[in-house]
């Protein structure tokens, strides 16, 4: 474990030990290290809330043209055109206006019924078992399936085709992406089979109003999309959509067990659960960091970080800062002022399928508490998931009374 030289706090996002629990250790960074250096990794580091929302915004200052995640910025590598997570404003917006089109509110709205049949069916052979896993019955398969449904993939072919995005962000314990013999970056290769199947067999899915859009591209062209960045459209798409919110879950399953006031709440007042998805998500972010290219010099507390320095932002820290979220801001309440959190992002690169995840959340908490409304988890079997991009659970099975 290397030191930095002016303190004795420590924060490395590849410590399985220490980001088993982040939360003691981004404490002392908010207080002792605001700016904060790991010379080891050779990073830079920020983590009360307006400084992290305040870079997340600069995005002139702090760049995601050569990467969001740190091992990607240091290794220099050529990120493809069309990865939309690691791109910025001009060419980034572009690309996002053109997918706000498929996340619009009416289509979010219309998945519901869907997405509740489908919870229904992962659950409704639990009940009476005894035992319910939140991440294996449920989380990697809810998400999974309502992103086929968004782009038309047949239920069967699912499973397949998130996985080979996940699998990019699949690590050994303590490992980086850029270690990952699946490659850092999903080529979206899998989906080439149903781009030219949707090209003669159009649909109303969200494959072929990208096959179909037209939009003015930064140099004032009107076209279409090229077939790699199609290829990298579906990719995000299908990744963000679905690690996440599996992520979510998982949290959901082990915080309202160790707050069994608050899942009481939750069994008898549903209209809570929009202010227990924002409060989980605040309190237990499935990303809890996310990394910037320092394009032009900065200064924050006295100390420059120069051009060409690699920022991480701590989510998780932010989060939890009670400069915003008061004296209580370490302890999980689902009965909380409503404040902007950072768990979705904020500015350009705000979370484009926020409000998909948010009604995911929200409808499997309801099935849930319908069918489980008391429950305690088995930490003994939980298993956290091996990357160092997300933090979250790969099992997280409860006992069921």
């Amino acid at each position: 474990m290397t030191i930095d030289a002016d303190s004795d706090v420590y924060y490395d996002p590849y410590d399985v030990d220490l980001n088993a629990d982040p939360y003691p250790m981004f404490r002392r960074l908010r207080e002792s290290e605001p700016l904060y250096y790991n010379a080891e990794h050779d990073f830079y580091a920020l983590s009360r809330y307006d400084d992290v929302d305040a870079a997340y915004i600069d995005h002139v200052t702090f760049s995601s043209a050569r990467g969001a995640v740190l091992e990607i910025i240091k290794s220099g590598m050529d990120i493809p055109p069309g990865t939309l997570i690691f791109e910025d404003p001009p060419i980034h917006n572009i690309h996002r206006k053109l997918l706000s089109r498929i996340f619009t509110p009416r289509k979010v709205t219309a998945l519901e019924p869907k997405i509740r049949e489908f919870t229904a069916r992962c659950l409704d052979p639990l009940v009476g078992t005894g035992h319910f896993d939140f991440v294996k019955d449920l989380g990697a398969q809810m998400p999974m399936r309502v992103i086929g449904m968004l782009l038309g993939i047949p239920e069967a072919d699912q499973a397949h085709v998130v996985e080979h995005g996940d699998s990019t962000l699949r690590t050994e314990r303590g490992g980086k992406m850029t270690e990952n013999p699946n490659g850092a970056i999903a080529t979206g290769e899998v989906f080439a089979e149903y781009i030219d199947w949707r090209a003669d067999h159009p649909s109303d899915d969200i494959m072929t109003e990208l096959l179909t859009a037209e939009f003015a591209d930064e140099t004032g062209a009107t076209r279409r999309l090229g077939r790699d960045e199609l290829l990298l459209y579906l990719q995000v798409i299908a990744t963000a959509g679905s690690e996440t919110t599996t992520r979510l879950l998982g949290w959901a399953g082990k915080v309202l067990a160790e707050h069994p006031d608050q899942r009481r709440d939750l069994v008898t007042n549903r209209t809570l659960l929009p202010a227990a998805i924002e409060e989980l998500v605040r309190f237990e972010p499935p990303a809890p960091h996310v990394s910037r290219y320092v394009a032009r010099d900065v200064s924050y507390y006295g100390r420059t970080v120069p051009a060409g320095s690699a920022m991480m932002l701590l989510v998780g820290a932010a989060n939890r800062d009670p400069r915003r979220f008061g004296h209580d801001s370490e302890e999980f309440n689902i009965h909380r002022e409503p404040h902007q959190h950072l768990g979705f992002g904020v500015g350009t690169h705000f979370c484009l399928g926020n409000a998909l995840a948010r009604l995911e959340g929200r409808i499997a908490l309801d099935e849930i508490l319908d069918r489980f409304p008391e429950w305690e988890v088995d930490l003994t079997d939980a298993e956290l998931s091996p990357t160092s991009t997300v933090r979250g659970w790969e099992s997280m099975p409860a006992v069921l009374p």
